[in-house]
């Protein structure tokens, strides 16, 4: 049955991120520390504060994933 096919898929792709999230190791502490800086006392994180290391971060992990796949 195919169902179990796309449960496969998609485990293989979540045990790759640890890899991936190493290969970006810097642009993954830049976005934690906009995270961290801009959520300081009780302020909460609002939608497009870290816009700019997020998108980073995600092109990162986009383009290293590209490289691995086989």
């Amino acid at each position: 049955m195919s169902g179990t096919n796309v449960w496969t898929r998609s485990r293989e792709r979540m045990r790759r991120f640890p890899e991936l999230f190493a290969q970006c190791s810097g642009e993954a502490a830049a976005y934690g520390k906009c995270v961290t800086a801009t959520t300081t006392g009780r302020q909460e994180l609002r939608k497009d504060l870290c816009v700019k290391e997020f998108d980073a971060l995600k092109t990162c992990i986009v383009t290293a994933a590209k490289k691995g796949v086989k």
